[in-house]
């Protein structure tokens, strides 16, 4: 499914918060779980599925999973060379440095990305758009990531899952699969 901005990666929420959850959007299956998770600020791919076995396959840390991050500011090869080679973060209170990935500048974003919501005023000065591909998934990684090199990000598109495109899915559209091909 194409995740829209705002909605949680799960079906039950039990804090008091109103949140709004996927189950909203389409009728799941029972026992449909996220392979993963995008934040409720990130959208994009989202794959979902009733196959616990299938959700550690798909979560497994051989796996790509391409971003694009639209960014506060123009991206400089600097800082994409940084984000290639690796960049420390924190994770659970303790500082770590990513594994090596690919990184490059985004000249013309597809049209399937959409316009997503307003991120913010021109005047405000520019941004950029970077491509980012990991096989970790730490929590809030790609935003750290970017935080970490200067150009803290402002919307978070996941893209791709393996080989898995996100391609012709519009935000909210759910895409019933029989299978996965990773």
């Amino acid at each position: 499914m194409h995740k829209p901005h705002g909605f949680l990666s799960q079906f039950i929420y039990e804090k008091k918060r109103n949140k709004r959850l996927l189950g909203e959007l389409f009728s799941f299956p029972g026992g449909t779980m996220a392979i993963g998770r995008l934040d409720e600020d990130s959208e994009g791919l989202l794959l979902l599925t009733t196959d616990g076995m299938m959700s550690e396959i798909v979560r497994a840390k051989t796996i790509e999973k391409e971003y694009y991050a639209q960014v506060d500011g123009l991206i400089t090869d600097e800082a994409i060379e940084q984000l290639q080679n690796g960049v420390e973060i924190g994770f659970k209170g303790i500082r770590y440095v990513t594994k090596p990935c690919d990184a490059k500048r985004i000249i013309e974003l597809p049209d399937y990305i959409g316009e997503g919501r307003r991120i913010r005023d021109r005047r405000h000065g520019p941004t950029s758009w970077v491509s980012i591909t990991v096989t970790e998934g730490k929590f809030r990684q790609v935003r750290k990531m970017t935080a970490a090199v200067g150009f803290p990000t402002l919307r978070l598109v996941r893209i791709r899952i393996g080989n898995i495109h996100l391609e012709g899915l519009k935000a909210g559209v759910v895409k019933e699969v029989n299978a996965f091909d990773l």
